[in-house]
């Protein structure tokens, strides 16, 4: 049983399946692919072994067609939520839409990235999400020609502003203070575009038209010499608040498994402290630890095998390049 459908877990169901072994994945989303899925589909990515660059979706494009050689098992859109032992096999509850539904399996692969996460709110954007206002953006071609206001200053701000940029009529960057937490490049990138960068600036109050869709955003913008503010309106029919996010293990912390600061501490092996369950990914902890997805993708791989020899002891940890 695999919990966490993101990219390590896709390639942990790959690799279960080389290694001649069935696979379940289950998540709590409704579609494969956790945080790169939900959060950020259009951007590119560059630090995955082989690509220069690849866009999000078509990473988990991949990484699903590759799991699927071997049919796994997908329980999407519920949560993992109690974990029992009997001592022969591990009893998984899921809380979902199947309410109740239980799962048999002789060993756990937790994946589950940062765990379950919330969006930050927008103070004034109060009853406007699904209504002009989002925290993500999945289909940049749904706000083309449209005018756009991304509000933070982290790196999925910028990315947003960046990605939608070229698609469409303008799109300002709010920002409430004049230092970013975004990497300085991409800072740079977003400026040399000629894109809109307002910082010290609040966002007073996001107002429609008289038949209610979303149609401008009022700023209070401060002086940082004079502390004096003044207001600007600027033209929006979607607003994207990037104001980061809040994000929990949730029942996972409930499971009997070493924690700190929300990852779960595994030994060499990808093993936690309780028996036959593992980690890897995001929320997998050691020292020295590089949290990318390409050190996931080690992580499963490792964890995979070792699972293998655990349940079959005369089986090989090595089992061969997949290469053929």
């Amino acid at each position: 049983m695999i919990v966490g459908a993101g990219p390590t877990g896709l390639f942990a169901a790959y690799y279960a399946g080389f290694r001649g072994l069935s696979a379940a994945i289950v998540d709590s989303l409704p579609e494969a692919g956790g945080q790169v899925t939900a959060m950020y589909p259009e951007k590119m990515i560059y630090d995955v072994a082989g690509f220069p660059g690849v866009r999000g979706r078509d990473l988990v494009k991949g990484l699903v067609e590759q799991a699927n050689q071997w049919n796994p098992r997908y329980l999407l859109g519920r949560k993992a939520h109690a974990l029992d032992d009997d001592g022969e096999r591990l009893t998984m509850t899921l809380d979902g839409e199947s309410g109740g539904e239980t799962v048999r399996a002789k060993a756990v692969l937790i994946t589950a990235g940062i765990g379950e996460f919330t969006p930050r709110p927008l103070p004034a954007g109060d009853g406007w999400l699904g209504r002009g206002m989002v925290h993500f953006v999945p289909a940049l071609d749904e706000h083309a020609g449209k005018d756009v206001v991304v509000v933070g200053g982290g790196d999925s701000a910028f990315d947003w502003v960046l990605a939608l940029h070229p698609v469409v009529r303008s799109v300002t960057l709010v920002h409430r203070r004049a230092k970013f937490r975004a990497a300085e490049s991409i800072i740079r990138e977003a400026r040399e575009a000629g894109i809109r960068i307002i910082t010290d600036a609040e966002v007073a109050e996001l107002r429609g038209d008289a038949d209610g869709t979303l149609a401008e955003v009022a700023l209070e913008i401060k002086d940082p010499d004079t502390k004096e503010t003044r207001p600007e309106v600027l033209p929006a029919q979607t607003v994207v608040a990037a104001l980061g996010f809040t994000a929990d293990l949730g029942p996972i912390e409930d499971w009997g498994l070493e924690i700190h600061q929300r990852s779960i501490t595994v030994d060499s092996t990808m093993a936690t402290a309780r028996r036959r369950i593992y980690a890897a990914g995001d929320v997998a902890a050691y020292p020295g630890k590089v949290k990318l997805i390409a050190t996931g993708f080690g992580e499963a791989a490792t964890a995979v095998n070792n699972i293998a020899v655990e349940l079959d002891p005369s089986a090989r940890l090595f089992p061969g390049h997949s290469s053929g």
